[in-house]
C-alpha cells in the first residue's frame, strides 16, 4: 500500500512538471524571425546591442554623421580602437550582420538631426 502511495505522489508531480517544463522549454526556444524583405528594427538593436551606453541616447557621444557610410559601416563591423578608451568593439564577431549594420547606422544618423 506504502508503494502505491509513493508512486501515484510521483506521477502526480510527473504530471504537474512535466507541463510546465514543456512550456517552460517552448517559450524559451521562440527566435524572432522577420520575414524576407523586412528592416530590422534598429531602435531596438541600438539597446540590445547596448550601443546607448556609449553614443547615448540621442547619438550624441562618438558619432560622427559626418563620415561616409562605408567607413560607418567597417567601423561598427570590424570595432575600432580609440586614442583613449572606449574602444568600438567588433559587431560581427557579436553576430550582426551588415544589413543590421546599416539599419543602426541610419538610426543613428536620425537621431542627431
Amino acid at each position: 500500500m506504502k508503494v502505491k502511495i509513493n508512486q501515484l505522489k510521483k506521477l502526480a508531480i510527473a504530471l504537474i512538471a512535466l507541463p510546465l517544463l514543456t512550456m517552460l522549454l517552448l517559450n524559451s526556444a521562440s527566435v524572432k524571425t522577420r520575414a524576407a524583405g523586412d528592416t530590422p528594427d534598429a531602435a531596438a538593436l541600438y539597446k540590445e546591442s547596448k550601443c546607448v551606453i556609449c553614443h547615448g541616447p540621442q547619438a550624441a557621444k562618438f558619432f560622427d554623421a559626418t563620415k561616409p557610410d562605408d567607413q560607418l559601416l567597417e567601423t561598427v563591423m570590424k570595432g575600432k580602437k580609440a586614442e583613449k578608451p572606449p574602444n568600438m568593439p567588433a559587431y560581427s564577431e557579436k553576430g550582426l550582420t551588415e544589413e543590421q549594420a546599416k539599419a543602426l547606422i541610419a538610426y543613428m544618423k536620425s537621431l542627431k538631426q
